[in-house]
């Protein structure tokens, strides 16, 4: 049956798309509707049932499963770093700017669906259709398949991972200067410490605009600091900022 189905794709009208997939991937999609829609922006959104699809979801779907496997990924290959050079690292590989790039050299953003002035507004769009993708292939293939892709095709062939930890950014710095261009008041406040002499611990906390955005636990305020930072960049949404 999957190979009649295979076939029924390829004499279909989506064959180029197919087969732009499996040339890129290696892999053939089952449900090729999913992967259509993965890259529908939500600037030609369609209207369905009173409700308009996009390709929104399937973001949100996809960077939860990106960033668990890049997590789960570093994890083991890196059994003795602690969580701040971890979710450095993880932040290095998702980065906003990093996943623009990994999409326009996949080839992925020729398939993008969007109005004539949505690029230049949405300087995002490649990456979030990246993410999209992914969501499409896990509902499509499931988790242990949409592993295997990101470490196999994508980890593997595209990033040199010596390169990165060599590659060092500066959060605290970025967050300010964030926080200038945008008009934002940011400040590091030392909340509270734990545990006395060598063992002392430090918990800041970041403020933007006066609401608490992020914390950040080390044996130095520094440390602390730093964890502090690259958690807000997350939560703030701020990977392009970060190259």
């Amino acid at each position: 049956m999957n190979i009649i189905k295979r076939l029924q794709g390829y004499l279909s009208a989506d064959k180029d798309f197919i087969f732009s997939i499996r040339n890129i991937f290696g892999f053939t999609p089952e449900n090729v509707s999913l992967y259509k829609l993965a890259f529908l922006h939500r600037s030609v959104a369609i209207e369905a049932n009173g409700h308009k699809l996009s390709n929104e979801r399937l973001e949100y779907l996809g960077d939860a499963v990106l960033s668990s496997v890049v997590a789960d990924y570093l994890f083991k290959k890196f059994p003795y770093k602690d969580e701040g050079f971890l979710t450095e690292m993880r932040s290095k590989i998702v980065s906003r700017e990093q996943l623009n790039k990994l999409s326009r050299k996949l080839g992925l953003d020729q398939f993008i669906q969007s109005n004539q002035d949505s690029k230049s507004f949405f300087r995002s769009m490649e990456g979030d259709a990246f993410e999209a993708f992914i969501g499409a292939i896990y509902l499509d293939h499931g988790y242990n398949f949409t592993k295997k892709i990101i470490v196999n095709r994508i980890i593997n062939v595209h990033f040199d991972i010596d390169e990165l930890v060599n590659t060092e950014v500066n959060f605290k710095s970025k967050l300010i200067e964030w926080s200038q261009k945008e008009r934002k008041e940011v400040n590091f406040n030392v909340v509270t410490e734990i545990g006395s002499g060598n063992g002392k611990q430090y918990i800041v906390e970041i403020r933007v605009d006066n609401d608490t955005c992020a914390t950040g636990q080390d044996y130095s305020i520094k440390g602390a600091e730093k964890i502090a930072a690259e958690k807000a960049f997350s939560t703030l949404h701020l990977e392009e900022y970060s190259h």
